[in-house]
């Protein structure tokens, strides 16, 4: 990020960050609303690449850094600090969900579905992250809620996985329960 030295950071603001950062969560960035600074040249690939001036970002530490100070306003994608913001490119979702821990409904609970994205964030679908299905029954594009607009795409293996414990719901698609709601599978 470029420095700005006519701009400082608050106290609060940074007792804020250091905040969530020691609790493992990511930065308030829904709080801040810098100056747009203009653009990076940083590029999120719909297979959950992070590429940097033409090359792909291989640390993963790095990759989670960039993820936590992401926002999204509109349609557009930003990496934002408490004095800056700067506009970068996604070509899909700026996330992919990999893994999924599914547990089925129960008698004594409800079901419950954990997420698991590329940067580490664990979701649990339900009325806060909900599953959101676009494309076609031939071509589906599923998609989880995670945070603040951002969406993560989620990958093949784990959408097969919700499939296979998908159950008929109440307009008779097949679907999954979880956060006492039913997300239907199908178009």
């Amino acid at each position: 990020m470029a420095e700005n030295s006519d701009k400082s950071v608050s106290a609060e603001g940074l007792e804020q960050v250091i905040g969530k950062a020691s609790k493992g969560g990511p930065p308030p960035v829904h709080l801040w609303n810098p100056a747009y600074c203009g653009e990076m040249d940083l590029l999120i690939r719909a297979d959950g690449t992070w590429v940097h001036d033409g090359s792909p970002i291989t640390r993963p530490a790095m990759v989670r850094l960039f993820a936590s100070i992401l926002k999204r306003e509109g349609e557009r994608y930003f990496l934002v600090s408490p004095v800056e913001k700067l506009g970068i490119r996604v070509e899909d979702a700026p996330f992919l969900a990999i893994d999924a821990e599914i547990v089925p409904d129960r008698a004594d609970q409800p079901g419950r579905i954990t997420l698991t994205t590329n940067v580490g964030d664990q979701v649990a679908v339900g009325p806060d992250h909900a599953l959101i299905l676009r494309g076609t029954s031939q071509a589906p594009r599923p998609y989880v809620h995670v945070r603040a607009g951002l969406e993560a795409l989620i990958d093949r293996k784990t959408f097969y996985r919700l499939a296979a414990a998908a159950e008929p719901g109440p307009d008779g698609r097949a679907g999954v329960r979880a956060g006492g709601q039913f997300f239907a599978l199908e178009p």
